[in-house]
């Protein structure tokens, strides 16, 4: 089934009508780039406020549930 909605790419801006949110595998893969080089980033300072690095505990990557 076709998808009809006009959409637009993010890495592009060209408008689409192709399932996803990218117009091309191209722009897709331009899009994964900026994300694993640093390119986006989220700001820690936003996420958790005024919290120091002594209010984390990075001894653990993971946290296992039982």
């Amino acid at each position: 089934m076709a998808n009809s909605q006009q959409k637009t790419c993010p890495t592009c801006k060209k408008t689409h009508c192709q399932k996803g949110s990218f117009c091309s595998k191209k722009c897709h893969w331009i899009d994964l780039n900026r994300w694993l080089t640093g390119g986006y980033s989220v700001p820690i300072s936003e996420v958790y406020g005024d919290m120091d690095e002594e209010d984390f505990d990075l001894s653990q990557e993971f946290v296992t549930i039982h």
